[in-house]
């Protein structure tokens, strides 16, 4: 015999919906002063948005949700200007494989799937990102604590669509899904939620590399709350799954176990060395630099490897430190493009915490008034860079 839901899980289910909606739309104003910032700058360098939109990694991107691994063009190469029938790979499945199948609905084109993907993805991370920021919120010492918690989840909505290349959330890059993937692998780790998050762990695990910071952090959450039973280590089991299983795939098709590594170094001169090229850019930049794009891309570095300590320091939940340690860690101590920088760190947004739980206890005119102020210079930031600047990024 069915019973009626009580009125408390009603209304539980009411405040989530509401909140939810909320961080929806905090993520969507942010975003669209961003986009019409970046129109402006595309009118006025002679550009299409959809050209602006796809440059670069997301040319790659959707050459790949066109035609595949196997199919694609010459003329696709990689950053030493070479096309090999494995360059592609350097590329996870999870981002070009979903725009490949929204891009069989009738009428679009791989460009408009790839918006598509972005829009909901972005939505799902807002949501996400929200629920990270009100959990830790909670959990934090009763000094730094909000009087709201629902409040400080908005604010880390509003940063992360904020970030300084939050612009890549709306062009045929991977960060949107990522992002999203990420942060509700988070949100079932502080819930104990272990179906949600091992299947939202795998799911990073296929579309960037950096998934292996979501995927040790759910990993190592899950074995310390074996003690939930068969869910904790379904969490364990399945979190590594998609990462694995990209990499054996590769490794199958060079026929060497590291092959996606070997095509990282040789095509992208991505590689691990501890720190040293990331060194060798701040003191050259930071001490002898006249490029605006290039000192700012060192300012950036230098701003989160603070808000890491500053996290510590604010004693955040460890597994959402452990988190945006790992990303902070594989994008600092590797080689390669430095201007991507950036860009490449702004899934490390929980390390805005600190900083959102302090906006938080403001007035709401001074919140939305920062928020404001954050919004254009991110669209500005990001406008610049894709306009104005003329090397990847």
């Amino acid at each position: 015999m069915s019973t009626a839901p009580t009125m408390p899980s009603v209304a539980r289910f009411a405040a989530a919906h509401a909140f939810a909606l909320r961080c929806m739309a905090v993520y969507v104003v942010i975003r669209l002063i961003g986009i019409v910032i970046l129109t402006a700058f595309a009118a006025q360098h002679g550009l299409s948005m959809g050209h602006v939109v796809s440059m670069w990694d997301g040319e790659w991107m959707l050459g790949i949700a066109r035609y595949g691994y196997g199919g694609i063009p010459l003329n696709f190469a990689d950053a030493n200007g070479i096309h090999t029938e494995f360059t592609g790979y350097a590329f996870f499945p999870g981002y070009p494989m979903t725009v490949r199948t929204i891009a069989l609905l009738p009428g679009l084109s791989p460009l408009a799937a790839a918006m598509i993907v972005n829009v909901v993805a972005g939505l799902f991370a807002a949501v996400a990102v929200g629920h990270v920021g009100r959990l830790c919120a909670q959990r934090v010492r009763d000094s730094l604590r909000p009087a709201s918690t629902s409040t400080a989840g908005l604010v880390l909505v509003g940063l992360f669509a904020a970030t300084p290349m939050s612009v890549v959330l709306n062009m045929a890059y991977t960060e949107a899904l990522f992002c999203a993937t990420a942060a509700w692998a988070l949100v079932g780790v502080l819930e104990r939620q272990w179906l949600l998050a091992g299947i939202a762990a795998l799911g990073a695990g296929l579309v960037r590399p950096t998934g292996a910071a979501v995927i040790g952090t759910v990993m190592l959450a899950a074995l310390l709350a074996r003690r939930d039973g068969v869910r904790a280590w379904f969490a364990f089991a399945v979190a590594p799954l998609g990462f694995l299983a990209y990499l054996l795939l590769v490794g199958a098709k060079t026929g060497s176990v590291d092959g996606w590594f070997q095509i990282q170094t040789t095509g992208w001169n991505t590689k691990f060395d501890g720190g040293a090229a990331t060194w060798r850019f701040l003191t050259a930049e930071l001490g002898h630099g006249s490029e605006f794009s290039a000192i700012a891309t060192a300012l950036i570095i230098i701003a989160i490897i603070v808000l890491a300590v500053w996290s510590v320091a604010d004693r955040i939940p460890w597994p959402v430190l452990l988190y945006g340690a790992g990303v902070v860690a594989s994008i600092l101590l590797s080689d390669g493009l430095m201007m991507s920088r950036a860009r490449l760190l702004l899934p490390a947004f929980v390390l805005l915490i600190p900083v959102a739980l302090r906006i938080a206890r403001r007035p709401r005119s001074e919140i939305i008034a920062f928020l404001g102020v954050a919004a254009v210079f991110s669209g500005w930031f990001g406008g610049y860079m894709l306009t104005v600047f003329e090397y990847a990024i």
